[in-house]
């Protein structure tokens, strides 16, 4: 008998109170992270993405499980490609709990993504890193992703902000 658990991934029901409660914690364990700043989030978030989620048809979420444990998560905006003229996938956030790391479990998140996108016809999924996550850049650049850049000599694209 082995003692290995199987990796699975679950489109989450946003509508269910269990799955919701299984996304906030690792949602949470992601911003407790260095690289995802470090600081968990507040009571009044977690209380409103109860409430906000639900209502947002252009996101999905998926959880990432090693047997009944729930250890990983990615949440994921639809977007358009007025280029490509076809849907695309933002991946907006993915964390995986540190005890968990280097089992394949970002790389089975990034599958499921890069399935249910294609499933609706996208032409593509893209993410944001940031530039010294280099275990997630490493991970990001097996599964096939690359910095953007347009055309040669035009640069890679940047992600910025500015709060409002």
């Amino acid at each position: 008998m082995s003692d290995v658990k199987p990796i699975s991934i679950t489109l989450v029901d946003y509508q269910d109170a269990q799955q919701m409660s299984h996304l906030i914690q690792q949602l949470s364990h992601y911003a407790l992270d260095d690289m995802g700043g470090g600081e968990d989030l507040s009571a009044a978030v977690k209380q409103r993405l109860l409430i906000d989620l639900p209502q947002q048809q252009q996101n999905f979420s998926l959880l990432a499980w090693v047997g009944d444990e729930c250890v990983g998560m990615t949440n994921c905006l639809w977007g358009y490609s007025t280029f490509a003229a076809q849907p695309l996938v933002n991946i907006h956030d993915l964390g995986v709990q540190k005890e968990y790391r280097g089992m394949g479990i970002s790389t089975a998140l990034l599958s499921a993504v890069e399935t249910h996108a294609g499933s609706r016809n996208a032409c593509k999924v893209t993410l944001e890193v940031l530039g010294n996550n280099l275990i997630a850049k490493a991970s990001y650049s097996k599964f096939g992703f690359n910095a953007y850049e347009l055309s040669a000599g035009t640069g890679k694209a940047e992600f910025w902000q500015k709060y409002l």
